[in-house]
């Protein structure tokens, strides 16, 4: 077979593994690159360049970015204000949070944000008489929206603006993609706020999640424990409180010890001990003052700075009933949110002006997040979702073989066979609707790196702008609407809301409908052909 011939068929492999479900997508992403090299297609740096394409460390820096906002308690303050203004009414409710998560979604990430407001939306929904999966659903789908707002909303804008520019077009700027971002948000958002209540069902969950909530933490500590102190004393942006358990064999077995004590090793002051099983009288005896000889099970309310909390329940001696960590991020505006979100802040001020290439930007954002220490490096290797950095790494070589073997020329001219060379909008169509159905399936960014050599080359023999159908490809692949397995953020509400597979399509199809028109009848007017 020749090159082109084995490039359809390794993308034919990749979509039914994609698919199926049953291989990670980082060995499908990885599997493609090497078997571009084994069959002759591409030599092994080409194979691999994608490891080393600026593309993927812009994105992996954008994970570090999102990370150090979600760690430093910005997005817990971000959902605060959705408690604060969303009221008790379904609609009001869908369009405040619609529009919180979008502009979250627009400087961060699709995951990262549906991630740092999932929690605050069921909350929300609880308190307002409501069943999550009336708010969970929708949350998902205005992420998608926001994600077009900004250059670094999703991988997706940053692959069709390098494309662009890689086609002999231009890249787009980074607040450009709003032309038609603003736009999809508000149609988004009132489609979901209208639709939603007869389109969505009313399903209960099994449980409605454990995410950490500083004031319900505090009044469960107070009426465990002798303690008297506020929510504010107890959890600031400098120091908090942890409740550990005694662990068997521990070290600290036998130990006698006093409310006010101070811990050996990390300086935390006792404020409570609690005895972890019965007394012989059949009750559980909390002792808020005097002393207490421990035994394992023991329970202990202990108080200092996050660092050290956080070192003292990593030891072994201790088990954390809830780790600082995840009570840490949800107290907003904590410790380090002034250097996050100024770093934030430079970071689009250089992707905005152009100084910098983007992934420079990225970079020097993430360095400036370690150097002043608002993350550490175990933390930034932990942020980065590994699985989309392999998936895009792997994927970039087979984009680039569809163009060099010929087969995306190939593609190209079977399209424009079918419909002719006069009818630009239709040809747009067709790419939409490819990209439309293969994003249901596997991954959007997978997605537009398959279809956008074919755009690329039909965009070439009709002699037309590039700009249009870069454009159209970022809103086509942001309508991932039909399945829970489109996106992950579609998944990550399944399990919170009660979901069945079968849920998302009803208020996905009319949501497609909008974007297909979007893309084929609104993007050519800003971005003419």
């Amino acid at each position: 077979m020749d090159a082109a011939a084995w490039t359809f068929l390794i993308l034919g492999v990749a979509i039914v593994a994609f698919v199926s479900g049953r291989v990670p997508l980082a060995v499908v992403s990885v599997g493609v690159a090497l078997a571009l090299w084994a069959t002759g297609v591409l030599t092994l740096g080409e194979a691999l360049s994608g490891f080393g394409d600026p593309t993927v460390l812009f994105i992996a820096s954008l994970f570090v970015v999102s990370e150090a906002l979600d760690a430093t308690g910005v997005t817990a303050w971000l959902g605060q204000q959705v408690v604060t203004r969303a009221g008790t009414g379904r609609v009001r409710l869908t369009v405040v949070i619609g529009a919180m998560v979008a502009v979250l979604s627009a400087f961060i990430s699709i995951n990262g944000a549906v991630a740092a407001l999932l929690p605050v939306v069921v909350v929300v929904a609880v308190r307002a008489g409501l069943v999550p999966s009336k708010l969970l659903i929708p949350l998902a789908f205005a992420a998608s929206a926001g994600s077009l707002l900004t250059l670094t909303g999703t991988p997706v804008n940053i692959v069709v603006s390098e494309a662009a520019a890689a086609a002999g077009g231009r890249e787009f700027g980074y607040f450009e993609f709003a032309l038609v971002g603003i736009p999809l948000v508000l149609l988004t958002v009132a489609t979901v706020a209208l639709g939603g209540d007869r389109l969505l069902p009313a399903r209960t969950p099994e449980h409605f999640g454990d995410a950490a909530d500083p004031s319900e933490l505090a009044r469960a500590l107070r009426s465990s424990y002798d303690v008297s102190l506020e929510t504010g004393a107890l959890f600031s942006a400098r120091q908090g409180v942890a409740e550990i358990l005694v662990a068997p064999r521990s070290r600290l077995i036998g130990r006698t010890v006093t409310v006010g004590m101070t811990t050996r090793d990390d300086g935390l002051v006792i404020l409570g001990l609690r005895r972890g099983e019965d007394d012989g009288a059949g009750a559980t005896r909390t002792t808020g003052s005097g002393t207490l000889t421990l035994q394992a099970g023991d329970a202990v309310l202990v108080q200092g700075p996050w660092g050290a909390l956080t070192h003292y329940t990593r030891s072994a001696d201790v088990i954390a009933v809830t780790p600082p960590q995840a009570v840490q991020r949800a107290v907003p505006l904590g410790r380090g949110a002034k250097r996050a979100l100024v770093i934030l802040g430079v970071m689009i001020v250089l992707l905005a002006t152009g100084l910098v290439p983007p992934a420079v930007a990225g970079l020097l954002a993430a360095g400036a997040i370690i150097l002043t220490r608002v993350l550490t490096v175990p933390q930034t290797y932990r942020a980065i979702e590994w699985t989309t950095v392999i998936l895009i790494a792997g994927m970039v070589p087979l984009s680039a073989a569809f163009i060099a073997t010929g087969a995306a020329a190939r593609v190209a001219d079977v399209v424009l066979g079918a419909i002719g060379d006069s009818a630009p909008q239709l040809a747009l169509l067709v790419l939409c609707v490819v990209t439309m159905v293969l994003g249901q399936f596997i991954s959007n960014v997978a997605t537009v790196l398959i279809v956008t050599p074919i755009a690329v080359a039909i965009a070439q023999s009709l002699e037309l702008s590039i700009l249009p159908f870069m454009m159209a490809l970022t809103v086509a692949g942001a309508a991932s609407f039909l399945t829970p397995i489109a996106t992950p953020a579609n998944l990550m509400v399944l399990q919170p809301g009660g979901y069945r597979f079968g849920d998302y399509w009803r208020l996905g199809i009319p949501l497609m409908i909008v974007y297909l028109a979007v893309a084929v009848l609104y993007v050519p007017l800003v971005w003419p052909f």
